[in-house]
């Protein structure tokens, strides 16, 4: 359990371009990163308009000579420093995340982004290659996978415990976009637009979670091929799809099912992974997110609790309070940030090892997420029919 031990050397010096004023996003960025001292914010970029970038970060308690115009500007300005930032998070609109990456890797900085990590696989890998050569980390949030039941999750697939693995379920689907809300929302609009949202709406800002959560959950397990249906029902974001399902086999006979939608009507957030085995199941719902339903067949149904003695080691090592206690959305990052700042560490001394053991949703995890989102594009672009997985 955390006790509030500092968990690395020092903490890292850490900057963000974006998540000003009025960004949720960003407040959950903050939220994480300063949650257990493991990073510092010193600097950033924080708005698109200088003055208003200014006026937030002096508000946040960043100097006022280190809050810049723009991204190029703090990282040439923070490389001239001897007390530079080590590492920023990229908390803007999906079609900056891979110009504002690419800049900060070539600076020689580790890098937190938002999902999707960029638009295209080509984007991706070369993202991919200038990391490994700069040895650089690339942490994606993809939030909820910092949970610890996730984690105890992980160990129980692992462990064998729901027999031969056939079937993962994975869902994100509310209902806040069931009417064309962008018309009235500034941060809602450029999600729906192609420009800036890249080639998709709800498959790479929502189903990428759940689909990372279940790569987490059944990390040796490739996709062979998808098939991917998706429609637009507030008609004015097409071509960008609101609600989305994709079928997928996976090597070995595994079958998978994704649902994604913004026009679940009723429903509050909706993101669940199911992973159904020969001889029992698992399920995990973010609205209740201190339970893990596990389902023995002929048995009844266990709720496994978050901070329980019971569970495994992995999954109790992030705890921040006792058992009874509610943890969440701000945890799960937190716990993400935490191993992020561990892998940072570990990497500037060359300690691959280490990076590999904490489990982190890495550059790997953000070129994966990407080329899923391709392939399901193809797909539903083809007349939902199955693609290839490659």
């Amino acid at each position: 359990m955390i006790q509030g031990d500092l968990r690395v050397t020092a903490p890292i010096r850490w900057a963000m371009v974006g998540g000003g004023r009025g960004s949720q996003i960003g407040y959950s960025h903050r939220c994480a990163a300063l949650r257990d001292n493991s990073f510092q914010l010193l600097a950033g970029a924080f708005d698109i308009d200088p003055e208003r970038g200014r006026d937030f970060g002096e508000a946040l308690r960043v100097a006022p000579e280190r809050c810049y115009p723009d991204y190029r500007t703090l990282f040439v300005e923070e490389a001239r420093r001897e007390d530079g930032i080590q590492a920023v998070s990229i908390a803007t609109p999906n079609g900056t995340h891979f110009a504002i990456c690419k800049a900060a890797l070539e600076a020689g900085l580790h890098v937190v982004c938002e999902k999707p990590l960029c638009f295209t696989v080509e984007e991706a890998e070369t993202l991919r290659a200038l990391a490994r050569e700069r040895r650089c980390l690339v942490g994606v949030t993809y939030g909820y996978a910092g949970h610890q039941l996730i984690r105890q999750a992980r160990a129980m697939i692992a462990a064998g415990e729901l027999g031969e693995i056939r079937m993962v379920h994975m869902q994100f689907a509310h209902g806040f976009h069931s009417e064309a809300v962008e018309l009235a929302n500034p941060s809602t609009r450029w999600r729906v637009d192609p420009k800036h949202a890249g080639p998709s709406y709800v498959l790479g800002d929502l189903a990428t979670h759940p689909y990372y959560i279940a790569e987490t959950l059944l990390p040796d397990r490739r996709i062979k091929r998808l098939l991917c249906s998706r429609q637009s029902f507030v008609e004015s974001r097409a071509p960008l799809e609101d609600n989305a399902y994709v079928l997928m086999e996976y090597e070995g006979g595994i079958m998978g099912h994704l649902w994604a939608s913004a026009v679940n009507a009723g429903s509050m957030h909706g993101q669940k992974v199911r992973v159904i085995g020969s001889k029992a199941s698992l399920e995990w719902w973010d609205e209740h997110p201190n339970q893990l339903r596990y389902e023995v067949q002929g048995e009844p149904v266990r709720i496994l609790e978050r901070g329980m003695d019971y569970l495994s080691p992995e999954a109790r090592e992030d705890d921040r309070i006792g058992a009874g206690h509610p943890e969440g959305l701000f945890e799960a990052w937190a716990n993400l940030y935490g191993r992020f700042a561990l892998a940072m560490e570990a990497l500037d001394r060359d300690d691959t090892a280490a990076v590999e053991a904490l489990g982190i949703p890495g550059i790997e995890a953000g070129v994966e997420g990407v080329r899923w989102v391709e392939h399901c594009v193809r797909s539903a672009e083809a007349g939902a029919v199955w693609v290839d997985y490659r």
